[in-house]
């Protein structure tokens, strides 16, 4: 049985805020010092180190449900199905409905229900629930996806990868340039005219590694010491990524028994330009091969990292012919990768 992808859609939020934008922030050390560069060195540093130069933020009326609901309309739609066919409703986030000005989140009912809703889904055998893997979320829900219909618990699944991570960062932690907002959406089928899931393998380090990204306070010490941001060891993610996460990619080749030379595009996850660029040459070192070129769309430039959002929306950006250097076309290998929170790594090998 054939189990793949029929039908993508994504949400871009309007709002663009540029690198420039931060020039007036109060960036601080993490024990509330000041940092001594000016921000033009900070923001030019920044870039040089994670390829970001712009990032969107949503809309204040929208919350994450929402990006999500829109996204998942776009790939209904290219999909072709009836939506009241989805046994599943999978909706991978870290952080619920955050709306601007509150200090907590919201995920009382589940994003997946509040999606349900959204799309006046009357069927109630349709089940819909989160996913909070980190940003590996999205892969993670096509693998449930792909479990369930394997073992003939549904055909048809909508999996949902969505944040808005602009409204959890701290405006004194220089990290906050890194973060944005997206949701991209996809149709998992049973017997898919095209599109096969070939191979999937998922990892989570909680020893020491597990709170590399955390929740704590602003380092602005005259902040509100019980609000809590998104923060994160930098140094250690990016050691730990480029040690683990090109090992769990050629495992999850391996496992298909395709051959590495036949491997079109790498959608991994979009966190940091220099990261991704070093992961991909330890994963081609373990072949003794060389990066091929244009192998690896990219979409942070323009778009951030919008954590669980950012392979689904890249993907979906990449087939609407988004992004003209890239195309994919129907047979071509392709590999979704990811690490994030957990600390969890995934990835799946999948023929267009």
């Amino acid at each position: 049985m054939k189990i793949g992808i029929t039908g993508t859609g994504s949400y871009i939020p309007a709002i663009v805020t540029k690198n420039e934008d931060f020039l007036q922030h109060e960036f601080l050390a993490t024990d509330g010092a000041s940092i001594g560069n000016n921000n033009a060195v900070i923001i030019e540093k920044f870039k040089s180190i994670t390829g970001i130069a712009e990032r969107r933020y949503a809309e204040s009326e929208l919350k994450t449900s929402d990006l999500g609901y829109l996204a998942a309309q776009r790939a209904i739609e290219d999909a072709g199905i009836n939506k009241e066919e989805l046994d599943y409703i999978i909706f991978a986030h870290n952080f619920g409905d955050l709306t601007p000005g509150k200090i907590q989140s919201d995920t009382l009912p589940s994003l997946a229900t509040r999606v349900k809703h959204l799309l006046q889904i009357k069927n109630p055998k349709c089940v819909a629930y989160d996913v909070i893997f980190g940003c590996p979320g999205w892969i993670e829900g096509v693998i449930q996806a792909c479990a369930f219909i394997k073992s003939g618990m549904a055909k048809k699944c909508l999996v949902i990868g969505g944040e808005t991570l602009s409204r959890i960062v701290d405006p004194h932690d220089r990290d906050s340039m890194i973060y944005s907002d997206g949701a991209g959406a996809s149709i998992i089928e049973a017997n898919a005219s095209s599109g096969e899931i070939l191979s999937h393998a998922s990892v989570t380090y909680a020893n020491e590694e597990a709170y590399y990204l955390f929740f704590d306070k602003t380092y602005n010490n005259e902040g509100c010491p019980d609000t809590r941001y998104i923060k994160m060891h930098g140094r250690k993610i990016y050691e730990f990524a480029c040690t683990h996460v090109p090992q769990a990619m050629a495992d999850c080749l391996d496992e298909s028994g395709v051959s590495i030379d036949e491997v079109k595009k790498i959608f991994i996850h979009q966190a940091n330009e220099k990261m991704d660029e070093a992961i991909l040459k330890r994963f081609y070192r373990l072949y003794k091969k060389d990066v091929p070129e244009d192998i690896m769309p990219m979409s942070i430039h323009k778009l951030g990292n919008s954590s669980v959002a950012t392979i689904p929306t890249l993907y979906d950006l990449v087939l609407q012919g988004e992004l003209p250097q890239h195309q994919v076309k129907k047979g071509d290998v392709v590999i979704f990768a990811s690490v994030g929170a957990g600390m969890n790594i995934n990835a799946i090998v999948y023929r267009c």
